[in-house]
């Protein structure tokens, strides 16, 4: 019975695995959705959880459907070689008898057979290669969720009721409390493919018993993360992002000095110079953005010359504000609306793609069904 067993797991984990997809495109789809219509919503870009430039809350959420994007390509992958039938394979060395394990592979709608009888009834690194693709999608999720916890606590985001509870205590309090399960399901997912590698770790071929506590590691993964994907595309399609707000914020600590050196550095200044300039000013301000007027005394300091006769007035006032600072980085994959514009058609493109790709799979094993019961009930 090793190969009907290896033969059920693919034929059920492929259909979660199908599952999992399809969350991960309606995820995508809620995130292009909420971008298309932020396009031009300003707000605080960070790194190291600091104000570091200004970017737009399309820019932002387009970075995340970029990296979901990937993880359905992983979990289609994996797809495909779980897809493939182990029947026949028999104990591990084959059987003397007549099979057709390309006719039990199409019946069951199988895309082919694992060619050698010993992999087709030991091989389990389809379950590996799937919880890896969960787990790096958690990951992704887990990210996601955590910068939105973190938006909402600053009040750059506003989750929906169906998303968020109150304290039973405090009355006051908004809790984004269903993104802290998202971003803890990635634990659960890490650790089920730790214990599922250890558990595969050094077997010998081909069946032992040991493979019976490596499934489970799958369909809780595949489960917990299929949800958490269902739960983050909710929040992010139902959450309000207060545009007032985010424009107010994004300016702050300054973030507009990498656009004065830029400016600086393209009139001809060494960008180390141009980022001393601006490193001076800040610490002079003392926590607040230098004006236009200090820019400038720093400048003569240490250029010796005039800020302005390097860049014009206008033009440092301009890179001073963070919607003209947004709108000059133009560069393909940048924040800039006409950039943003470009990336939304090219999610689009892809979502195109991968919704086709999951109905073929869906519609081919539709129809091997199909195929399998009119063969049943010939035998009727």
């Amino acid at each position: 019975r090793n190969d009907e067993v290896a033969a059920c797991i693919r034929y059920r984990l492929r259909e979660d695995l199908l599952g999992a997809v399809d969350a991960t495109v309606a995820l995508r789809e809620a995130l292009v959705g909420t971008a298309a219509d932020h396009v031009d919503t300003v707000m605080p870009g960070y790194t190291h959880l600091q104000p570091a430039q200004p970017t737009t809350v399309a820019h932002f959420l387009l970075s995340y459907e970029s990296a979901v994007a990937r993880d359905t390509a992983r979990l289609l992958d994996a797809y495909d070689r779980t897809n493939r039938s182990p029947l026949g394979a028999a104990a591990f060395a084959g059987t003397p008898f007549d099979v057709d394990r390309q006719r039990t592979a199409d019946l069951l709608g199988f895309d082919g057979v694992v060619g050698n009888s010993t992999d087709a009834a030991a091989g389990r690194d389809f379950l590996a290669e799937s919880t890896a693709a969960l787990s790096t999608h958690a990951v992704t999720v887990s990210g996601l969720a955590e910068d939105l916890v973190l938006f909402a606590n600053k009040g750059h985001v506003d989750l929906a009721d169906e998303y968020a509870s109150t304290s039973s205590i405090m009355p006051q309090k908004v809790n984004p409390d269903s993104l802290e399960l998202v971003r803890a399901v990635a634990g659960d997912a890490v650790g089920g493919l730790s214990g599922l590698l250890t558990t595969l770790k050094g077997l010998p071929r081909a069946y032992n018993r040991d493979l019976q506590r490596a499934t489970p590691h799958a369909w809780e993964t595949v489960d917990a993360v299929t949800e958490a994907t269902a739960v983050a595309a909710g929040a992010v399609d139902t959450a309000s992002w207060p545009a007032g707000t985010l424009e107010a914020a994004a300016g702050e600590g300054f973030s507009t000095a990498t656009g004065v050196a830029d400016a600086l550095a393209m009139a001809g200044v060494p960008f180390r110079t141009a980022h001393e300039v601006l490193a001076t000013a800040a610490e002079r301000a003392d926590g607040d953005a230098p004006d236009v007027d200090t820019l400038d005394a720093v400048a003569t300091e240490v250029l010796g010359e005039s800020l302005f006769t390097y860049v014009p007035r206008e033009r440092v006032e301009a890179v001073l504000d963070p919607r003209e600072s947004v709108a000059s980085r133009d560069s393909a994959g940048g924040p800039a609306p006409e950039a943003v514009a470009a990336q939304l058609d090219s999610a689009a493109a892809g979502l195109d793609a991968d919704t086709a790709a999951l109905s073929d799979r869906r519609d081919a094993l539709g129809e091997a069904a199909g195929r399998l019961q009119r063969e049943v009930a010939a035998y009727v």
